[in-house]
């Protein structure tokens, strides 16, 4: 079970800066994402900085979210 984000904020080139319960951050690149389904919506700059978390993971408000698994594994830890 990966830990909890527990604070998310919208960084410059569609990247997300992500603490997580356990202490650790890290750096979210969604720019892979941003070519599929509901992610495509995150283009819009104002639909992207709308991040928060929900529920130990990151959700925006069209509704897009990730597996919290997917959050942490695939966040560069700074």
């Amino acid at each position: 079970m990966s830990p909890d984000v527990i604070k998310a904020r919208p960084e410059a080139d569609y990247t997300v800066h992500l603490w997580f319960d356990n202490g650790e951050e890290g750096i979210l690149d969604m720019k892979p994402w941003l070519d599929k389904g509901i992610f495509r919506a995150l283009r819009d700059l104002s639909v992207f900085n709308s991040v928060h978390t929900f529920l130990g993971t990151i959700r925006w408000n069209n509704n897009a979210d990730l597996c919290p698994d997917t959050v942490y594994e695939d966040s560069v830890k700074i």
